[in-house]
């Protein structure tokens, strides 16, 4: 293979995703492995190595003794064409060998858009597509926040893994080795994985549907639970994290070193996945954030870090954490990027800490335009928080300003959606009247279309229909001042992730027809062809919009109704209510509401 692979390496754009040899990649003596997995990134090189979880598990899964895990990214066309000419199977980046000789494929869903990608590698590396695939090794599976409602996938993997997965990957791992060993079979081996918390087997529980569609029954069978409930890890400090990562040869999205601080959140945004299905929240201490950020800018000479949750600016000691940080940071002109963080809580302290390297832009998410519409979505944040920030901001240099919103969400009218210019406007006007940078301030304003989500409150929502996205994205348009940068996404990438984001297994056929038909790397401009989707839902028989743009009723029977996130169904259907009376619910710190995921920690209290 080295001699093909040397051959077309010439041909193909960015030579560097597809040879491995980076500093800080694992390699092992297969005289010392007992079993092979292939960890799979549906997307390319630049964008799987920015991925932090990916680091994680990579580290995690080769320091099992026993264990070789290696890597690999869905090839761009370019590179695909080149291989399938040449006959070269998908491969591992450490080694180079075929993944179909590995005992496991396992890949990380991130975002509905890459489902083809994942049927694409399959094929590429000469594995069925089906789960009902020979018997034996390897086998197919799946983690990340897609798999909370995995069904789409159902029919193509073996088996699903829930939640987070330092605890889990380690039991899932070890139950193959003992697989092996003994020589079961692949039914026996499913039955024996089925038994470890948070993994799901979908060839486990049937599903009946009622003449319209609607899901009429989720029956589960051979002994596995009514509901398979995620894992957590109760224990932050006492994680696994690797203090050693790969270092990338070629540039990725995020060149920068990422430490978490916690997960979970304590805000409770009803539109918001994440913010549902990574509670409870639980942080790391400010000395272990400080050891993992060392060692990382020590190991990879990073010139950033990043300092990751889904909402930076609550984790409590952040004052503290960035004074010890830049202590380290600043000699060596490593800057300190704090993401995700939130207007009505940033400070001049803290804008002052952060700009000591060098300013970077800043970004907050409003996410609606009007007040009503925030509070109806429970994004707590009021305009003169977000003016307060600006101008803190904007008077201490800061040029450049980002602001997100989304359109299309419950309640929303087309005041709500004039209230995002109106906003926007008046930043503008601030940003004149304070701005202390000789460029001025250059404010970028981005519109995403509304996509109801699995275990949020409005996961029973229909979606605006793409006429209806396309009129208001326009509508918005001709009141955007002209001096503000104005994008927003395609409706119908949103559309067809809603229709994933709520599907069933049924929609398994038409993934597979639209990969036969040439769909994948959906989730880029260049390559997603709306037509071709249309086309494989008409020749399965599967109608769209039935599940995109149409309002559940709160005692259907979801696709997901057997996967517990830990969050209480009755808890989703009363933040449903209150957004519609453009009702408030406190966060977690102003006092707890009852949502139940507390129940996974010990005393039932979260870290808030």
């Amino acid at each position: 293979m080295d001699s093909r692979l040397d051959r077309i390496l010439r041909r193909v754009e960015k030579p560097a995703r597809y040879t491995g040899g980076e500093y800080g990649a694992i390699i092992k003596n297969r005289a010392e492995v007992d079993t092979r997995v292939a960890f799979c990134f549906p997307d390319v090189y630049e964008v799987g190595m920015s991925n932090l979880g990916m680091q994680i598990l990579y580290g995690l899964k080769n320091s099992m003794p026993g264990v070789w895990c290696e890597r690999c990214f869905a090839p761009w066309p370019d590179m695909e064409r080149e291989m399938r000419q040449a006959g070269i199977p998908l491969y591992a980046l450490e080694s180079g060998d075929p993944i179909r000789e590995f005992d496991a494929v396992c890949f990380t869903l991130q975002y509905e858009m890459s489902y083809t990608n994942i049927l694409n590698m399959l094929d590429l590396a000469g594995l069925e597509l089906r789960a009902e695939r020979r018997e034996g090794f390897p086998v197919v599976f799946a983690g990340g926040s897609c798999a909370y409602n995995g069904e789409p996938l159902a029919p193509f993997v073996d088996f699903f893994v829930l939640g987070e997965g330092e605890e889990m990957n380690v039991e899932v791992v070890r139950e193959i080795q003992r697989a092996k060993r003994d020589g079961i079979s692949k039914q026996d081996f499913l039955r024996r994985v089925s038994a470890i918390p948070g993994v799901y087997v979908p060839s486990f529980y049937d599903v009946e549907y009622h003449t319209d569609g609607r899901v009429a029954s989720i029956t589960p069978k051979n002994g596995v639970p009514e509901k398979v409930v995620k894992r957590i890890v109760k224990d932050l400090d006492q994680m696994y994290f690797p203090e050693k990562t790969v270092v990338p040869s070629t540039e990725v999205i995020h060149d920068r070193v990422t430490v978490e601080l916690f997960r979970g959140c304590i805000r409770g945004c009803r539109f918001c996945q994440a913010g549902q299905i990574y509670r409870p929240v639980r942080s790391k201490s400010c000395e272990t954030v400080v050891k993992q950020a060392k060692a990382l800018l020590e190991h990879t000479g990073c010139e950033e870090i990043s300092l990751s949750s889904l909402s930076t600016s609550d984790y409590r000691p952040l004052g503290q954490l960035c004074d010890l940080l830049l202590e380290f940071c600043e000699p060596r002109r490593t800057n300190l990027s704090l993401p995700s963080l939130r207007a009505d809580n940033f400070s001049f302290e803290l804008m002052e800490r952060v700009q000591k390297v060098r300013k970077s832009g800043l970004t907050f998410a409003p996410e609606a335009g009007s007040q009503r519409l925030r509070d109806a979505i429970n994004k707590n944040v009021r305009e003169e928080d977000l003016a307060r920030t600006c101008r803190i901001a904007f008077e201490g240099g800061y040029s450049t300003l980002k602001l997100y919103f989304m359109i299309g969400l419950p309640t929303e009218t087309d005041e709500d959606v004039l209230a995002i210019a109106g906003l926007a406007y008046r930043m503008m006007k601030l940003a004149k009247e304070t701005a202390t940078s000789k460029r001025g301030v250059r404010i970028t304003v981005s519109v995403a279309c509304f996509v109801p989500k699995p275990h949020t409150p409005f996961q029973w929502e229909a979606q605006n229909s793409m006429e209806e996205f396309k009129r208001k994205i326009d509508l918005l348009k001709g009141k955007m001042p002209r001096a503000i940068a104005y994008n927003w996404h395609d409706p119908s990438t949103s559309y067809l992730e809603a229709v994933f984001a709520r599907g069933d297994r049924r929609l398994g056929d038409v993934l597979e027809q639209a990969w036969r038909d040439g769909c994948k790397f959906d989730g880029w401009n260049e390559y997603f062809d709306f037509e071709k989707w249309m086309g494989a839902f008409k020749k399965v028989g599967l109608d769209p919009d039935f599940y995109a743009l149409r309002e559940r009723g709160e005692d259907e029977i979801l696709p997901w109704n057997h996967i517990s996130v830990g969050v209480d169904p009755e808890y989703l259907k009363r933040e449903r209510a209150a957004a519609y009376r453009s009702e408030i619910t406190p966060d977690c710190r102003a006092g707890c509401s009852g949502c139940g995921a507390s129940d996974f920690l010990e005393g039932g209290v979260c870290d808030a």
